[in-house]
């Protein structure tokens, strides 16, 4: 078990130690040899017990039922209302002084200052032959009991003024308290370690083999959640159960396996539990401003909430990539091994994104040794569906940014061009015919209608019609489109986007299967072509999400930089990814680079949403404005002077007014309920600390979390 509370399968493995030389020389070579020492149970630097105990162990720590965003990993319930705690210095005082008080209280009684009152009790309920009797020894027992009994309730008063029991309680029984000893393993039908379900089922040969790998430490954490979705797709109906059970009897640990036949990543630099499928990026801040049933607790992220989509806003350098995306990334590439996810992440290339052999696919738009290209038109053969696609990438940041907005006629020209060019040719037009299409020469035209005529295609004809018509016309939006994908016709873009197979290109009709895809944009020199690319995959990605035949694979799109991606399109496509089990992951340095129309429907339309520090105040108000307000408790307190009226009290105010500097005042305290903002604009431009990020959280099924003050690097 490693100190994050992830299984490492890796096994121990102890180095022979050699047979040391003999003192004598050859003259020694007939001599006993020196015995061996044994074999280390375990490798230098590990933890006692076997790998078996160790993956058991993380096995069977409880995941509790928690709010959004817990990391549920061990996790110890608070409440969730902050009990009253009275302040140390304040506390032991007040133990000191009670007890100063009932020593001086015996002290009186016992030296008879208070008289002899206190021992009427005993005269008057006793019988004189019990109190006077001339036997010393009973009259030490029946006195001393006596005084016993009144010390006792002394003592017992003044220890509840002065609340000696808390005292006990934060600081005696601490040290004094001994490790709990290890919990006994749960009753086998409630044990994990023993797959009850898969027992129940009738699957108990298959149990038996997972029991005896685990027990060997053979087995992963991505191990259980592959096997785990895989008994899952049998529940369902979707796999039979006889070879379920064939396949694990047979493979054990090593059943079901990913397309790649991978069974971890090569390193991993996040914190991950794959029994719940989170990913711990930070820990809430002890602050008042947080629930108390949240601080001090892990915070964690995973499909349930990425279902919802995640905004995060930071200017450069407030860890956005290395402490969100990096690990969320890196958290959906382990859920894609294990058969639970896909998914597809861009950023501009060296973007810190992970290795390429964390991934199946790495595109890499612009570099000569790209092995995968990115299909323009996302796999589709639907003439209108790859215009509208096509459409929102190349002018979906040119339309009204209010939210009615849309490309309509643009999608229209693209869908009269590219419907007649299938028609004849297969496929569909590469960019530099596409190019030459929406620039109107006569030559690409002459041949398309040419063909389209001896093929005898009179419905596309009347396409390619309206749009010579249209073309030239005020308003035409075909010279737009004409000069946005030149910008992909360069030639450092020469060997990409083909569309006669001769390449190897990838769509995201993928999906359907559990796939890592990187995608690299050249961000260098090419910055308004990378944002037509990030603005295509995430139309393309919206769109084939949707169409999916099996939704209980999650997708998520990871953009690390989604500056140009925000359409009116594009928000009103993200409401509708929650109901599709698929979410999208989105970061912008600023609100600005969202038009502003778009910011308040943008913040409406994902439910996570994430204030990195270094935020400007005017991004900070829409954030306020969308975490909304709440009742507090205000406190008001008022100084008022005392003035006094006879000579003893003002000889009293000055002597107090030599000590303290201060007049006398007396204080009034005035309590009431009111409505105030959760995070202010202001706060969130000037008290989040470096390093720190306020975030909202809201999974799939509406619970939801207020704004809470996380450390990003705890």
């Amino acid at each position: 078990m490693t100190s994050d509370g992830m299984y490492d399968a890796r096994g121990t493995h102890a180095t022979p130690v050699p047979r040391p030389a003999s003192p004598r020389g050859d003259a020694a070579a007939g001599a006993r040899p020196v015995p061996l020492p044994p074999r280390p149970a375990r490798a230098p630097g590990t933890a006692p017990g076997t790998d078996g105990e160790a993956f058991l162990a993380w096995l069977r720590t409880p995941r509790p039922k928690a709010a959004p965003g817990v990391w549920r990993f061990g996790h110890v319930p608070r409440p969730a209302q902050e009990p009253e705690t009275v302040p140390t210095r304040q506390l032991l005082s007040g133990a000191v002084i009670a007890f100063l008080v009932g020593w001086l209280l015996w002290s009186l009684l016992w030296n008879d200052y208070l008289g002899g009152w206190w021992v009427v009790p005993l005269e008057l309920f006793l019988p004189d032959a019990w109190v006077y009797t001339g036997d010393r020894f009973g009259n030490a027992v029946v006195w001393n009991t006596y005084y016993t009994a009144i010390a006792l309730g002394i003592m017992v008063t003044v220890g509840r003024l002065g609340r000696w029991g808390e005292v006990w309680r934060r600081f005696v029984a601490p040290r004094l308290k001994r490790p709990a000893p290890a919990a006994p393993p749960p009753p086998p039908d409630e044990d994990p370690a023993q797959w009850p379900k898969l027992r129940a089922a009738g699957a108990g040969a298959a149990a038996d083999r997972l029991v005896a790998d685990a027990r060997a430490g053979l087995m992963r954490d991505i191990d259980v959640a592959r096997i785990a979705r895989a008994w899952r797709s049998v529940r369902s109906g979707n796999s039979p159960l006889a070879a379920f059970t064939e396949a694990v009897v047979r493979d054990g640990a090593t059943a079901c396996p990913h397309p790649s036949g991978d069974r971890d990543l090569p390193a991993r630099a996040a914190r991950h539990d794959l029994a719940t499928a989170q990913v711990r990026i930070g820990t809430t801040v002890d602050d008042p401003r947080n629930p108390y049933a949240y601080r001090g607790t892990g915070l964690a992220l995973g499909p349930d909430l990425i279902g919802t989509s995640l905004l995060a806003v930071g200017p450069a350098g407030s860890g956005k990539t290395g402490t969100v995306v990096w690990p969320l990334a890196e958290s959906l590439c382990l859920q894609a091994l294990a058969g639970r996810a896909a998914v597809v992440v861009v950023g501009a290339a060296g973007a810190g994104l992970g290795p390429g052999d964390d991934y199946d696919v790495v595109v890499r738009v612009g570099h000569p040794d790209s092995v995968y290209d990115l299909d323009l038109y996302g796999g589709t053969s639907d003439p209108d569906e790859a215009a509208g696609m096509l459409a929102e990438a190349l002018v979906g940041d040119l339309v009204d940014p209010h939210i009615g907005g849309d490309h309509r006629r643009s999608t229209t020209v693209l869908a009269q061009l590219l419907g007649p060019f299938h028609a004849v040719n297969g496929r569909f037009p590469a960019v530099p015919e596409l190019r030459a299409l929406l620039d109107g020469a006569p030559g690409p035209l002459g041949a398309l209608r040419t063909a389209l005529q001896q093929a005898g295609q009179d419905v596309m004809l009347r396409e390619l019609d309206a749009r010579e018509r249209q073309a030239g016309h005020p308003g035409d939006p075909g010279a737009v489109l004409a000069d946005r994908i030149a910008l992909l016709d360069r030639p450092a873009f020469a060997a990409f986007f083909d569309t006669s197979g001769r390449s190897t290109p990838f769509s995201l009709r993928a999906l359907d299967h559990p796939v890592r895809v990187r995608i690299d944009l050249p961000e260098r020199g090419h910055a308004d072509a990378s944002r037509i690319l990030a603005r295509l995959v995430l139309a393309q990605f919206t769109a084939s999400a949707a169409v999916r035949e099996d939704r209980s694979l999650f997708a998520c799109l990871v953009l690390d930089d989604a500056t140009g991606t925000v359409t009116p399109e594009a928000v009103r496509r993200l409401q509708r990814l929650r109901s599709a089990n698929a979410g999208v992951v989105m970061t912008l340095r600023t609100l600005d680079d969202a038009p502003r129309p778009l910011r308040t429907p943008l913040l409406g339309a994902v439910g996570c949403r994430m204030a990195l520090s270094g935020l400007t105040p005017w991004d900070g108000q829409d954030f306020a404005e969308v975490w909304g307000k709440e009742w507090t408790e205000a406190r008001d307190v008022t100084d008022r002077q005392i003035i006094a009226e006879t000579p003893a009290g003002k000889a009293v105010h000055v002597l107090r007014r030599v000590i303290t500097g201060h007049a006398p005042t007396a204080r009034a305290v005035t309590v009431r309920q009111v409505e105030r903002e959760r995070w202010s604009a202001s706060e969130l431009a000037h008290a989040v600390p470096p390093g720190h990020a306020v975030l909202s959280l809201t999974d799939v099924r509406g619970e939801h979390a207020p704004p809470l003050l996380v450390d990003l690097r705890g």
